[in-house]
């Protein structure tokens, strides 16, 4: 039976402009069902954690643009259950926020955040490192972050350095790295030191709230002096007020890069985060030339590593392409080199500025 004072709060109000043009600003990626499976990123992240965290502790983080979606999604959670950011102010904002309101709701709850655009093939051993996780953090004061073991030296995540072991599969953190070059991240993977940045997160809701109060005290400003509000009707008044003078800023700047209490769980989960299309490309079949074909329907010659990405009723004919994506959604066709991650923000930039919102 899950554990009442085991709470999760799902991310999901980012953009996702890294998978544009699929995913657009009224309906960002985590909304979308990548895989054929029936459904989308944010209901199988849903699906997952209700197994083993009552469907009572499961909040939904996101930005106020996509109420409707995410209560149409999840219509299993009541809407206090939905929090809605009136402004973006990144991840660590977010997390403040509801972590006074679920202290509000049981001052010694466990919670773990989980973003909404996470892929794991190894259901049941990620679960229980969850499960082993929340036990964890529920006595020892301790921040904890999930480690994956890398498999590749792959520069689109980010790292985290182990110290020593204090338990069981719990080590302490040494350093973090965000996203480093190739023959860095070679490196890192050679070491046997490095594991991959997860983005997930566990911890008591006193020890985050504690660790805001210590690194991040002008958010915990704008946010604790309401406490008392939290679940209550005059919560949402006093975060249309506050939350957009919070500082702009991700909890791993933020707070699991300053702190001395972060530790780590190593674990292989078949995981991966869905952050652009070069990890989509990673985690889908290939053919003999490794090629990806999503969707649709394609012919390809002299063509390799590629991933191609139309809507149902499309075929592509392809010749002398290699390591390209070719992805059309609505009205946008978008054909670039695979691994052109940097470079998406910009398209999607200069297509809004340059020929106007309906094309992002």
């Amino acid at each position: 039976m899950p554990h009442s004072d085991n709470y999760c709060v799902i991310l999901c109000g980012g953009i996702g402009s890294r998978f544009w043009p699929f995913s657009r600003k009224t309906q960002p990626k985590q909304f979308l069902d990548f895989f054929g499976t029936g459904r989308t990123m944010l209901q199988q992240t849903f699906d997952r954690f209700k197994k083993i965290i009552p469907v009572e502790n499961i909040l939904a983080a996101t930005n106020v643009h996509y109420a409707d979606i995410v209560a149409e999604e999840l219509p299993e959670l009541k809407p206090e259950q939905i929090l809605l950011e009136p402004q973006r102010r990144n991840t660590a904002p977010c997390i403040a926020w509801a972590s006074y309101h679920i202290r509000a709701l049981n001052p010694k709850a466990n919670i773990v955040v989980a973003p909404s655009d996470h892929l794991i093939l190894k259901e049941t051993e990620f679960l229980t490192a969850i499960e082993k996780g929340l036990a964890f953090v529920a006595e020892s004061g301790k921040l904890l972050t999930l480690g994956i073991k890398p498999n590749r030296p792959e520069t689109g995540y980010g790292y985290i350095q182990i110290a020593e072991q204090c338990e069981e599969n719990f080590y302490k953190v040494k350093t973090f790295t965000e996203k480093p070059e190739l023959e860095l991240a070679k490196l890192f993977v050679e070491s046997g030191e490095f594991y991959w940045n997860s983005g997930l997160f566990i911890w008591n809701v006193n020890t985050i709230i504690h660790a805001n109060e210590l690194l991040l005290p002008e958010l915990a400003s704008k946010l604790e002096v309401g406490s008392a509000l939290y679940g209550t009707p005059a919560e949402k008044q006093f975060i249309e007020e506050n939350f957009p003078a919070c500082p702009n800023i991700s909890i791993d700047i933020g707070i699991m890069e300053k702190a001395d209490n972060v530790y780590v769980s190593l674990g292989d989960f078949g995981w991966a985060d869905l952050g652009a299309w070069a990890a989509l490309y990673e985690l889908s079949c290939k053919d003999a030339e490794g090629n990806v074909t999503l969707n649709c329907d394609s012919l390809l010659y002299n063509s390799r590593n590629n991933i191609v990405v139309l809507p149902s009723n499309k075929l592509a004919v392809i010749e002398g392409l290699e390591g390209y994506l070719v992805a059309e959604s609505d009205n946008v066709l978008l054909i670039c080199k695979k691994d052109a991650e940097g470079a998406m923000r910009k398209y999607v930039y200069d297509a809004r500025m340059k020929m106007g919102e309906d094309y992002t």
